[in-house]
């Protein structure tokens, strides 16, 4: 029985594969916000009341098409962070993680960073893979103030009203890192998919197109920003007695 059971599953797995396969196809033809389950049937010449076992609804499939790309994009970044262990250089290899990643699957990018899909309303299960970028991001920060490369924004002010409010969220996963970094963070973030989103929906032709080079020069600018230095600062913030010891 257990064969049985595990045979079965493994059907399961590989329809509900091919399932989501075919939406992501239909996505990159219709769109989001036509994506049809009965044309799906369709096309993988299944009655429409079988694919609903998998999929009770178009919002239902949605959601497992979002959280796969934010997965596969959380996958993509946080293999980038381990392959550098110089924080300054890991946040850039994961913004460029990203680029490549949007660039390579276009349709399920605008999915999740492009226009709402009238009529769906996330759940709360997709915000944990969407925050998975983010998480790396923000461990980098912590990292590198942690081993002292995390030089002082004298010149940058500190928050104040709502955002230290705000802020407060992020300090949770970067803990000790100053918050006016943390805001700059929140800056960098917003450019990095500002800017991917202007190249894939054609608002960088005639200008920074193609754009390799132009987002090279602005990531390197951003992690100037943000404080990140190649080598350690004059001081570890986390080592009080660094400073005696030079």
């Amino acid at each position: 029985m257990n064969a049985g059971r595990t045979a079965r599953d493994r059907a399961r797995a590989e329809l509900t594969r091919e399932i989501k396969d075919a939406a992501r196809r239909q996505l990159a033809v219709e769109g989001a916000e036509r994506l049809s389950l009965r044309a799906i049937s369709r096309e993988l010449g299944m009655v429409s009341s079988a694919l609903y076992r998998y999929f009770p609804s178009r919002d239902e499939l949605l959601t497992a098409l979002i959280i796969d790309a934010y997965d596969a994009l959380g996958a993509e970044a946080e293999a980038a962070a381990r392959d550098e262990e110089n924080p300054r250089e890991a946040w850039l290899a994961v913004c460029h993680a990203v680029r490549d990643w949007a660039r390579k699957h276009p349709h399920e990018y605008s999915l999740i960073y492009g226009s709402p899909v009238a009529g769906y309303q996330a759940p709360e299960s997709t915000i944990q893979p969407a925050s998975r970028v983010a998480v790396v991001l923000l461990g980098l920060l912590g990292r590198a103030y942690s081993e002292g490369m995390l030089a002082p924004l004298d010149e940058a002010p500190e928050p104040t009203g709502l955002l230290v409010e705000q802020v407060a969220t992020l300090a949770a996963i970067a803990p000790g890192v100053p918050a006016k970094v943390l805001i700059r963070a929140v800056i960098a973030w917003t450019q990095l998919f500002g800017m991917i989103s202007f190249e894939l929906y054609g608002q960088l032709v005639g200008t920074m197109d193609p754009a390799d080079e132009f987002f090279a020069h602005a990531l390197a600018q951003m992690a100037d920003f943000l404080g990140l230095g190649g080598r350690p600062a004059l001081t570890n913030p986390a080592d009080p007695g660094a400073a005696a010891s030079l």
